[in-house]
């Protein structure tokens, strides 16, 4: 089978399974206790509680919330209708819930909420991304070439180290010690945010300096999170190449160990870690909802957070169904990348 009919193929499956995707969780949120009614209700019971002990109403119990609020809030969120119609809506008419009504900010979509934390998300995203891959698989290759050597071994617990510690543990610890808290030992660091407040004010020079100067720790905690897993799949990749017979056959005619890795080994060795490639796509869009809620960064990671805390389930949906196209995607993209690693690889 060839790669154009390939990919063809995997788009006409991805689309039974990204409505499959989408039903589940359609349902599933309109399920589970605690939704939009429940969190009005209880809003506008606090808020009569607190009214009535200010008055000094009988004990400050909260007056009792009329059926025919409950059947307007119903109506109001579209719950009295069948399922089906609502899934419907939500998938044709709502534009696969991108046109959808927030429920926590009723005058902005959807789609108007998650346009405005993408940038900070690319951002955070690509630049973590490729600096995992650009820091990991040299180094990777260095604790092959090393192998059994002090180094190999001390980077390994440096590495086993970094993957045991959570990244937002990370993340608080670094944020401690270089910015302006009260137990920190050098303030060379902003707390958090993705900029500066004077930021338009400054010149070209000055806002590079700004946006590195607020990236430097958060992207410290991203690359860790992929850290440890990228340098020991690069570095046992390259092992077990280097245990073959035509990696042999290269050393027996007389190159040395490193033109063999570098030359004849790293190619093949690439194949496995191709499999992150495609989650470029995710990375870049998702983020981290623990970095970016420790350095309050309004990414998209942090959306999703706060849809899910508010039970905004229209950002929500909208938001899975963007991670499940990219997800898809990138699947697709995994499968490119072995194909111009390995051209041998038949797709059958």
């Amino acid at each position: 089978m060839s790669l154009s009919r390939y990919i063809l193929r995997r788009l006409l499956l991805a689309i039974p399974t990204f409505i499959g995707i989408t039903l589940v969780c359609f349902a599933l949120i309109h399920v589970v206790p605690g939704g939009p009614i429940e969190e009005r209700l209880r809003a506008m019971r606090s808020m009569e509680g607190g009214e009535g002990g200010a008055r000094g109403g009988a004990a400050g119990a909260p007056s009792a919330v009329s059926e025919q609020y409950r059947q307007d809030l119903i109506r109001y969120y579209g719950f009295d209708r069948p399922f089906y119609q609502r899934y419907w809506t939500w998938l044709v008419d709502q534009r696969l819930g991108l046109a959808a009504p927030s429920y926590k900010y009723p005058n902005r979509t959807a789609w108007e909420l998650i346009r405005g934390r993408i940038p900070v998300s690319l951002w955070f995203g690509i630049t973590g991304f490729l600096l995992s891959y650009l820091v990991c698989i040299p180094l990777g290759i260095a604790k092959t070439l090393r192998y059994g050597t002090p180094f190999d071994m001390v980077s390994s617990v440096v590495v086993l180290v970094g993957y045991a510690l959570p990244a937002f543990v990370i993340g608080m610890i670094l944020k401690t010690l270089l910015c302006g808290t009260s137990d920190a030992f050098w303030d060379i660091l902003p707390l958090g945010g993705f900029q500066s407040a004077n930021f338009e004010s400054l010149s070209l020079w000055g806002q590079f300096v700004d946006r590195v100067r607020h990236m430097i720790l958060p992207l410290t905690c991203y690359v860790m999170g992929n850290f440890a897993v990228l340098t020991l799949m690069m570095r046992n990749s390259l092992l077990d190449q280097i245990s073959a017979d035509y990696v042999r056959t290269v050393l027996a005619k007389g190159a040395t160990r490193r033109y063999a890795i570098v030359r004849h080994a790293l190619r093949n060795a690439l194949i496995p870690i191709a499999t992150g490639f495609g989650g470029i796509l995710m990375v870049m869009f998702a983020g981290s909802v623990l970095i970016e809620r420790v350095f309050e960064i309004h990414g998209m990671g942090l959306l999703t957070l706060e849809a899910l805390e508010g039970r905004d389930y229209p950002v929500f949906l909208a938001l899975l169904v963007l991670t499940s196209l990219l997800g898809l995607a990138g699947r697709i993209l995994s499968d490119i990348c072995y194909k111009i690693i390995d051209p041998r690889i038949k797709f059958n």
